[in-house]
């Protein structure tokens, strides 16, 4: 890899993919967009460096993860601020998120599950479906019981035993009791804390902004494929829901 080239490798759908592309091309910073979907030999060269999930940020042998744009700002050299909303209004916002998505969930034609959700990326309607609370699920997981491989966990592909609709939303139902119960036993409720994750310790507030976040915009994508079937969301997630939360402004890519 050229050594001041900026890359970044990404792939269609990956919400913090679109995320840090958005926030360099606002920054006015150049950089060469690697799809690792079109071109796969791309993830040999994140393999040299040791990495195996995306986006990854890079310039020659150099790279950070970009799942989290202060560890990005930095390693562009940008000083960048960075407005969090606080834990309990992500908390209240994240817990709107899986519930919406429950119902929404509800409203796939069970036939068209096996249907490709994203463009340009070989996932699912029924894999996203359930991505939804694999985030939650894997950021419990890191908080309650030290799992660093988030990735490990939300992209693991759903058990043979949740194929319907039905068990879907059963087990984000699950999840999301899940969530309600650690948050009700926090006693720190501005979650001032770290957590140790495969892209580095990162504070508690931030991981819980992050995992917030990527739900709602995985959310906002089953909405997507519900108006691509002529199917109006129950009680849809609106601008409200997804204020002050740091989403990409591009749906897919």
């Amino acid at each position: 890899m050229s050594a001041d080239v900026l890359k970044v490798y990404w792939r269609p759908g990956c919400s913090s993919c679109v995320r840090v592309k958005e926030f360099l091309s606002g920054l006015g910073v150049d950089y060469e967009s690697v799809n690792v979907s079109a071109k796969p030999e791309a993830m040999d060269e994140l393999r040299a460096l040791g990495v195996r999930t995306v986006p990854v940020v890079a310039r020659g042998q150099d790279y950070v993860f970009a799942q989290e744009l202060a560890d990005v700002s930095r390693f562009i050299g940008k000083d960048v601020q960075f407005k969090r909303l606080a834990a309990p209004a992500l908390i209240d916002k994240w817990l709107a998120v899986l519930t919406a998505a429950q119902r929404h969930v509800l409203q796939i034609p069970p036939e068209r599950l096996a249907e490709r959700a994203t463009p340009g990326r070989d996932r699912s309607i029924r894999d996203l479906a359930y991505h939804v609370y694999q985030v939650a699920d894997a950021f419990l997981q890191a908080v309650e019981d030290g799992v660093e491989d988030l990735a490990g966990v939300y992209n693991t592909p759903p058990p043979p035993n949740v194929s319907t609709p039905r068990q879907i939303a059963e087990y984000g139902a699950s999840v999301t009791a899940r969530l309600r119960r650690w948050w009700a036993g926090v006693a720190d409720k501005s979650c001032s804390g770290d957590v140790k994750t495969y892209y580095g310790v990162q504070p508690l507030h931030h991981l819980l902004e992050r995992c917030t976040w990527h739900s709602a915009q995985h959310a906002r994508q089953i909405i997507s494929v519900l108006e691509r079937f002529g199917i109006e969301p129950d009680a849809r997630l609106t601008a409200e829901d997804y204020a002050g939360l740091p989403m990409p402004v591009g749906l897919w890519e």
